[in-house]
């Protein structure tokens, strides 16, 4: 008689949450969201007691959209996004909630973020075209490359989501040439951050 070989193989969930554990990612995560939370409950609290107690946020905000014309927010909020999210997506979430069309100006930051988040992305394989550039940038950039090799599309999920510069997450996955395809499918929790932030801020300003 022959013996049938009894297997233990694990599922692939099962695999890929001990390979998660191990490496880190789980706190990782745990401490972006700690610390993107302190900053965004600052912001929202900094613009309540200013709104009340300084100055009127709505008549700061009516004035920009009345003085500024939208494709020049679009385009500096564009900018930002492209290099390193230099000014906090917040503010110009803020200024759309005052606009006339508060939920289409919400939805063109959003791609605005995403296409930042792409040009990042490939700035990223620029450099790494590179070798005197990738080079430094792999020094000053070592922590997020190195989490964007072990991680991949999980990072990328990370980036869009939290209050974490997404140009970053961008340029690192650029960087180690992840595929492209699926940094467009990942790239697109941008969308569902920008609304979350929306319902809270306008919320918060009305």
């Amino acid at each position: 008689m022959t013996r049938k070989k009894v297997t233990n193989k694990k599922p692939r969930w099962k695999l890929l949450h001990q390979y998660y554990s191990y490496t880190g990612f789980y706190s990782f995560v745990g401490n972006s969201l700690l610390k993107a939370a302190i900053p965004i409950l600052l912001f929202i609290g900094a613009l309540v007691c200013v709104h009340f107690f300084v100055v009127d946020i709505n008549t700061i905000l009516l004035y920009i959209t009345e003085n500024f014309h939208p494709l020049g927010v679009f385009s500096v909020f564009l900018a930002s996004e492209s290099i390193l999210g230099l000014i906090p997506p917040e503010i110009f979430i803020a200024w759309s909630g005052k606009s006339e069309l508060p939920n289409l100006y919400l939805s063109l930051l959003a791609l605005c973020s995403y296409i930042g988040g792409i040009i990042s992305y490939f700035m990223g394989r620029g450099i790494a075209s590179i070798p005197s550039v990738f080079v430094y940038l792999e020094v000053k950039m070592a922590k997020h490359i190195k989490n964007m090799r072990k991680w991949g599309g999980f990072l990328i999920v990370v980036g869009a989501l939290l209050p974490v510069p997404f140009a970053i997450s961008s340029m690192a996955a650029g960087i180690i040439k992840f595929p492209f395809g699926s940094y467009l499918l990942f790239g697109l929790l941008r969308f569902l951050r920008f609304f979350i932030y929306g319902v809270a801020i306008f919320g918060a300003l009305n």
